[in-house]
């Protein structure tokens, strides 16, 4: 499992996929054997399960299966594809594939990544505050490859309807309620693409990097991530995480890799394999990172996160927020929060047979945040500057 020899950077796809075909097999085994997965399942007051809850908190994920239905999968699919279609040829390209002018161009922050084929951008740098400490292996793509693939697709609520309505989802938002508390608050929103065979890794990382240190350090402090998954995953391309270790503070991930032999693939990792409609949610201390999509499987993931008020209020704001905000006061965090509000009600006028989530923050409000273009333009347009990492 730790064999590393040849050096892993000459290996073709091909043959990283095969290196892969054992670890993939263990983590699989691990991932059945421990299982904490199922349907969302609510009390009589709408939150979470307890047994749900306490399967969370033990191991640092769980995997809810079957939440968006098929029409709403279909809506994901077709926005997601729009945007990767839009999406510039190189990282600073102004135009498209198609040679039209690309999406996001008068957008404040940047709404594509883009990396080379199979590539890993941020292990073993200091990008994103050092937290992916340890670089993940770099197959060669195929001849046919091109220069550079989407990596991530920021800002859906503003440039995808089906990403801002997926926001108001009722059951996810309950979710975000019984974990976070009444008045949790957003972090951010982000959509991973691992195209077949060309999709780059997301080094092993422990999300948050703000409240290490604090005397009021738990478990918890540092929020969780959805991922909506709009295709099937595989052990090839999903996301990989270490069970409990959100519970171990800041975890030595270069030590487990020279421990390893230096290799990535590091023992009692599991994948979150899912089918299309299954939403995974990740404690963001977990330690948890991807592999190069070295297979013929296309991965896009629909992600955003939630935090609890209270490690957000006053924080020192991080990571890409630096150059955005100095500390997350009030007023900043009630107007990235009402985009939840008016993906509520975008939701309620797509399906007005569900019952819309009641966000406790807005109770009393809802009508200064329907969805309309006045609070497109007063909320959605520029909403990524008032994200809030921590």
């Amino acid at each position: 499992m730790n064999d590393v020899s040849p050096a892993i950077s000459t290996l073709t796809r091909a043959q990283h996929a095969e290196r892969m075909a054992a670890y993939r097999e263990a983590g699989v085994r691990l991932a059945r054997e421990i299982g904490n997965r199922g349907p969302v399942r609510l009390d009589e007051k709408g939150r979470l399960d307890q047994e749900i809850l306490d399967a969370y908190w033990k191991h640092g994920f769980y995997v809810f299966e079957g939440v968006i239905g098929a029409q709403e999968i279909e809506d994901l699919r077709r926005g997601a594809a729009e945007m990767l279609e839009r999406a510039p040829v190189a990282p600073d390209a102004k135009v498209d594939a198609q040679g039209r002018e690309a999406l996001g161009l008068d957008s404040v922050r940047q709404v594509y990544r883009l990396v080379k084929p199979l590539s890993d951008p941020v292990g073993g740098t200091e990008l994103l505050g050092g937290r992916h400490p340890s670089k993940m292996s770099e197959p060669r793509p195929d001849d046919d490859a091109p220069e550079y693939v989407v990596h991530q697709m920021y800002s859906m609520c503003r440039y995808m309807p089906a990403g801002l309505r997926l926001y108001g989802h009722p059951q996810l938002l309950a979710i975000a309620a019984s974990i976070n508390g009444e008045d949790f608050v957003p972090f951010n929103d982000v959509i991973f693409v691992k195209q077949p065979g060309l999709g780059g890794s997301v080094a092993w990382h422990q999300d948050g990097v703000t409240h290490w240190n604090s005397p009021e350090w738990n478990e918890g402090i540092h929020g969780f991530n959805f991922q909506v998954q709009i295709y099937p995953t595989t052990p090839a391309n999903a996301l990989w995480v270490i069970p409990g270790t959100h519970k171990q503070g800041r975890v030595d991930i270069k030590r487990l890799v020279a421990e390893n032999g230096g290799s990535e693939q590091i023992p009692g990792a599991m994948p979150l394999v899912c089918n299309a409609g299954d939403v995974t949610i990740v404690n963001r201390q977990t330690v948890h990172g991807s592999f190069a999509n070295s297979s013929p499987d296309l991965r896009v993931s629909v992600t955003f996160g939630f935090h609890r008020r209270k490690s957000v209020l006053g924080a020192k704001a991080g990571l890409s927020m630096k150059p955005y905000a100095d500390t997350y006061d009030a007023a900043h965090i009630d107007a990235r929060a009402a985009v939840i509000q008016v993906a509520i009600d975008a939701r309620r006028q797509k399906h007005p047979e569900e019952t819309p989530f009641v966000y406790e923050p807005f109770v009393g409000r809802e009508d200064e945040f329907r969805f309309n273009d006045e609070t497109f333009e007063r909320v959605i347009r520029n909403y990524t500057l008032k994200d809030c990492a921590i």
